[in-house]
């Protein structure tokens, strides 16, 4: 389960903060996630070079921000901004 194994509830009321916090803090990374896949979509669901462009900055700024707080790992924000980059630049070379 999410609370690691407990079972019932908390007699303690640090546990029960930690709990609190915790929830909080779950919401808030799931919506920072959601936000940063629905970017993506975006970006790839994008037709036009300066779509694409304005997208990728504004991607790109989320990745960064979510490596920073290790909601996503640095290396994999790092690996999706460089395939973004080289999508951007296939539709460049289309265009």
């Amino acid at each position: 389960s999410h609370l690691g194994g407990f079972r019932g509830m908390p007699h303690h009321n640090q546990f029960k903060k930690s709990l609190r916090k915790e929830a909080k803090r779950r919401e808030a990374n799931r919506a920072q996630r959601a936000r940063l896949r629905h970017s993506l979509r975006d970006f790839k669901a994008s037709d036009t070079v300066e779509s694409a462009e304005t997208r990728l900055s504004e991607v790109a700024s989320l990745l960064d921000k979510g490596a920073k707080t290790h909601l996503i790992h640095p290396s994999k924000a790092s690996r999706l901004k460089s395939r973004m980059a080289a999508a951007l630049n296939r539709l460049r070379a289309q265009a």
